[in-house]
């Protein structure tokens, strides 16, 4: 089961959504934004990947510091980061701005 925090109510309604799959011995993936997933799906015993989207990452590193790089295939978190870790870069999105 593809899910995203982004469009199912955030974080608190991944790990209900999650759960409710785990009732019924399903897996989910963390669809879309890696960098916003990367935690929770850390988090979820019944996460089988989280997707790597290519333009999601770039766009995540565009637009927020703190966005983790992944080296041999891996990511990890920084544990020192509040929350998910990521800072929106406001003056970098200005441009962006309409």
């Amino acid at each position: 089961m593809r899910m995203s925090a982004s469009r199912c109510g955030g974080i608190t309604e991944w790990v209900r959504v999650a759960a409710l799959a785990a009732a019924h011995n399903l897996d989910v993936s963390a669809h879309c934004a890696p960098h916003v997933h990367l935690d929770a799906a850390l988090a979820t015993p019944n996460v089988r990947h989280l997707e790597w989207f290519h333009d999601h990452v770039r766009i995540e590193s565009l637009l927020f510091d703190g966005a983790a790089a992944a080296t041999g295939g891996l990511l990890r978190p920084d544990p020192a980061a509040v929350g998910h870790g990521l800072t929106f870069k406001e003056a970098d999105a200005q441009r962006y701005r309409t």
